[in-house]
């Protein structure tokens, strides 16, 4: 089993900077639904996962599983329309380049529809330095990352050629939610600021909090060497 550092890396908030057409697919579907429209902060103070949960911050009531998915469908349309334009984050390319080339294994684990996810990954060049791409092949029900990210490391652990451990395992994320699916499967998790949630609702997950990616990766192995 390898012993070096292995990262999971976050899609949504995280490798792509995608927080501000985020805000304006929000915006817009709240627009529809009769909903007050939002700022970056104020999306960054509500927003939570499960999903129906921010959406009863919002409301003031608790969705029905009906009124979540339409919901979710007329914010994902306006998203889809939208995402074309985002960027990946700062400096994310340049960093995976040579995360790959120090010999360091890397995969990526996000709650976007894998059919979507993998042509973006592949559109914006980065695809060929993880060791595996898993996106979300059911319909989303507004839950978390942890039973995903469990199927994401036992498909990593069982791999003959490309093996890693748990415990020598870092979650990359911008959510509270990231640092749950990393308890889950016994990994450890960063967290960064660029993305869905503010830094005091970040801290509330008791894992390091960073600024950049570049930190992120440094705090990663510091967790794995000690």
């Amino acid at each position: 089993m390898d012993r070096r550092t292995h990262i999971v890396w976050d899609w949504n908030g995280t490798l792509l900077h995608d927080i501000h057409t985020v805000i304006a697919a929000t915006n817009a579907a709240f627009g529809e639904l009769g909903l007050p429209s939002m700022t970056l902060d104020r999306y960054r103070e509500l927003y939570c996962v499960p999903i129906p949960r921010f959406y009863e911050r919002v409301m003031g009531r608790m969705p029905t599983d009906e009124e979540f998915a339409a919901m979710d469908a007329v914010f994902h349309r306006h998203y889809f329309s939208l995402v074309d334009a985002a960027v990946l984050t700062e400096g994310a390319a340049e960093l995976l380049a040579a995360r790959a080339a120090g010999g360091h294994t890397q995969s990526l684990c996000s709650l976007a529809a894998h059919d979507h996810l993998v042509p973006m990954v592949r559109r914006h060049g980065i695809d060929h330095h993880f060791v595996r791409v898993d996106g979300n092949l059911a319909p989303y029900n507004g839950r978390g990352k942890a039973e995903q990210m469990a199927r994401h490391l036992e498909a990593l652990t069982t791999g003959a050629d490309q093996a890693v451990d748990p415990v020598r395992t870092v979650v990359i994320g911008d959510a509270v939610d990231d640092a749950r699916a990393a308890a889950h499967v016994g990994a450890h998790a960063v967290l960064y600021t660029g993305g869905s949630h503010s830094r005091a609702s970040l801290r509330t997950a008791g894992v390091p909090v960073v600024d950049s990616l570049d930190e992120a990766v440094a705090v990663a192995d510091e967790l794995v060497t000690g």
